[in-house]
Parts: C-alpha cells; structure tokens; sequence
C-alpha cells in the first residue's frame, strides 16, 4: 500500500470517528429534560459540607469559563461556538459527581427522590461519550488543587497575603 493511500484512509477514519463523536452529542438531548432534576442534585451536593472543596472548586471554575466569556471556540461560529461550553460543564460535573462520596450520593439521590439507576444510565453515556484522556486529565484536577491549598497553608501565605489586602483597604 503506498504512503497516499495509508494517509488517506487514516483520514477517513479519523473523520468518521469525529462525526459519530458528534452525532454521540445528539445523545445528551434527552438528557436536557433531566436537566432540572440534576441541577438540583448538584446544588444538593455542592451546598453540602461532607463534599470536598476541590470538588465544588471545578464547578467553581466551570462556571467561571462559562460566564466569563474566554472560549476555546468561539462564540460566533453557530453550534460549535455554545458546545465547547457544553463540554467544560459536562466535564466539570461528570468529575464533581466522581468524586462524591457514594454515601452522600445515594442520599442526595434518596432526599430529591431520583431514580438511581436513571441516573446511573445517564452518567455512563456522559463517559463514553468524554475522550478518554481528558478525562483522565481533568480527573486529576481536584488531587492538584488539594495539593495546591496544602501547600499555600504549609508556606503560611494567606494571613500574609490578608494582612497586605487589609493595609491596602486601610488606606483608601
């Protein structure tokens, strides 16, 4: 087979993968009507102190992409433009719900009476359809920002930092 031949085929399958990616978005459109029924679950979560403040520092940071407004893709090319926002979202609860304790999640799912095998459904088709590596990446996200907050408290840092900001505050 020559070298044109093997790219080209290599091209076509790599163009095939990306539109059955894309077409697995279409997937999540019925997920759109369970969408309050989550949203109150996370809220649930989020506001409950047994959870993990790295956790709720990814939908922190999830929701600072959103409204800030600095995408990836911009906002300006129609669908693709709203769905790289839809994937940071997506990611960031998918890895939130991760790393919930399961006895906090079966409660939360018990109190707001929410099918659990529904929604154990609807988290398997968010994780085939996230790549792999990325979530392997964005896993990793809140062991670093644990680590990070150790190493800030080890350093004693924040009452330096607190004090300068309350000098400043003084003087104005």
């Amino acid at each position: 087979m020559s070298l044109f031949r093997k790219s080209r085929k290599v091209g076509r399958r790599h163009r095939k993968g990306g539109l059955m990616r894309a077409l697995g978005w279409l997937a999540f459109l019925p997920l759109a009507s369970r969408g309050p029924t989550y949203a109150r679950l996370i809220w649930a979560l989020a506001t409950d102190s047994r959870v993990s403040p790295s956790r709720k520092a990814v939908l922190v940071g999830a929701a600072g992409y959103v409204l800030l407004g600095r995408d990836l893709i911009s906002d300006d090319i129609p669908v693709l433009g709203r769905l790289d926002d839809l994937a940071v979202v997506v990611l960031a609860v998918e890895v939130f719900l991760d790393g919930i304790p399961e006895a906090i999640l079966e409660e939360k799912l018990e109190e707001l009476v929410i099918d659990r095998d529904a929604f154990r459904r609807d988290m398997d088709q968010v994780r085939r359809l996230t790549p792999a590596p990325v979530r392997m990446i964005i896993r990793r996200l809140p062991d670093m920002l644990d680590s990070a907050g150790r190493l800030i408290a080890k350093s004693e840092i924040g009452p330096k930092v607190r004090s300068f900001i309350t000098k400043e505050d003084s003087f104005a």
